[in-house]
């Protein structure tokens, strides 16, 4: 462009301006396309596209559809947002960065992310994080070891999985609802409830799930939940989980999906017992407390077993009549194997976590003050 100009026009310009002209044109691209950084990593998951919170961002004034706008990403082949995010059994997910579906238009913040504190995870992330189309089963170690590694695991899954969800959500502290026969004061058993703070949580929509601890675990379903969400917890999409995996579904024709691990009683601590003998307790409303000694068969040996022996105790992320209403306590599973089972089978079949219409989902909170 230098080229065009007369000498006289040259003279004419202050050497800065000349120079700031070099600059813009040096800096240009030769082609004028931005490059994408991630552009590689598109590896045919089966994962939800992170995009599906971007779709959910109006369901926080209320509705059903909004929360479903992810939906048919949750069950197909869809690639996880164009930087893709990858997830090994040994360590975690990482996002290669990925664009928009957080971030909205380019270079905003996501308003969504800093509200999102909880979710159910979803079968899609169990199977990429865990690397096993059979899930975790009762084994929550993810690679730590010692005291206490069940629930240090279980929380790093918690971070992977909230990544995949929302991109930049791995950084909060991310605690799973589990209780463990020990770790907790004077080597005593860790309650669930106190692992979580005090409030309030939101799920990937903005959308309310509990203000309090005493909403989130003082009756079946949490006290003063959106209503989208109240009888059917989101996954880390901000999905209603029981519909994630088959759009437009209704009522028989969804996935059965509803027990998730806890290992937890009806006031939020860790389970010792109670219930009717088919291992069923029909509502936490005026429940018996949790009688008996700590047993590990109610935890998978503290969310460090995938044997088949065990009884992990579990809630139902949607009330299922019959077997329970409780989101945190209500039925036991056949064991601690991995496995996926999510559809109809009438009850406790084969030694394993998802037995009894589920794949070892858990929840996750952020530790809130």
């Amino acid at each position: 462009m230098l080229d065009v100009l007369t000498p006289r026009m040259l003279r004419s310009i202050s050497p800065i301006a000349i120079g700031a002209l070099c600059l813009s044109l040096a800096c240009s691209s030769s082609d004028g396309a931005a490059k994408n950084p991630s552009g590689a990593g598109n590896g045919g998951s089966d994962l939800p596209t992170a995009g599906a919170t971007s779709g959910l961002a109006g369901a926080a004034s209320g509705g059903s559809n909004a929360a479903s706008g992810g939906s048919n990403a949750a069950s197909g082949g869809s690639n996880a947002a164009s930087g893709g995010s990858e997830s090994a059994a040994g360590g975690g997910a990482s996002s290669a960065g990925q664009p928009g579906a957080a971030a909205g238009s380019a270079g905003t913040a996501n308003p969504l992310l800093e509200k999102f504190s909880f979710f159910v995870t979803s079968l899609a992330s169990v199977k990429a994080v865990s690397g096993n189309p059979e899930g975790f089963g009762g084994d929550l170690r993810f690679g730590e070891v010692g005291d206490g590694a069940g629930l240090r695991g279980a929380d790093k899954i918690c971070k992977a999985i909230a990544e995949l969800g929302m991109p930049g959500a791995g950084a909060k502290q991310w605690r799973a609802f589990l209780s463990t026969t020990s770790g907790g004061p004077n080597g005593g058993p860790m309650h669930a409830k106190n692992r979580v703070g005090n409030g309030p949580w939101y799920d990937a929509a903005g959308r309310l799930v509990a203000m309090t601890l005493a909403d989130l675990i003082g009756a079946d379903r949490p006290i003063g939940a959106d209503a989208v969400i109240r009888n059917d917890l989101p996954n880390e999409y901000g999905i209603p989980n029981h519909t994630a995996d088959a759009p437009g579904c209704t009522g028989s024709q969804c996935p059965d999906n509803h027990q998730v691990l806890t290992g937890t009683n009806c006031s939020g601590e860790l389970y010792t017992g109670g219930g009717s003998g088919g291992g069923v307790i029909a509502t936490c409303q005026n429940a018996a407390a949790s009688s008996g000694t700590p047993d590990p068969a109610f935890t998978c040996n503290d969310w460090t077993s995938k044997a088949a022996e065990g009884t992990p105790w579990c809630g139902h992320s949607w009330p299922r009549q019959g077997s329970g209403l409780s989101w945190m306590s209500s039925a036991r599973d056949g064991g601690c194997a991995p496995c996926v089972r999510v559809m109809e089978s009438g009850g406790v079949n084969e030694q394993c976590v998802g037995s009894a219409g589920g794949y070892g989902g858990f929840y996750c909170l952020v530790e809130a003050e």
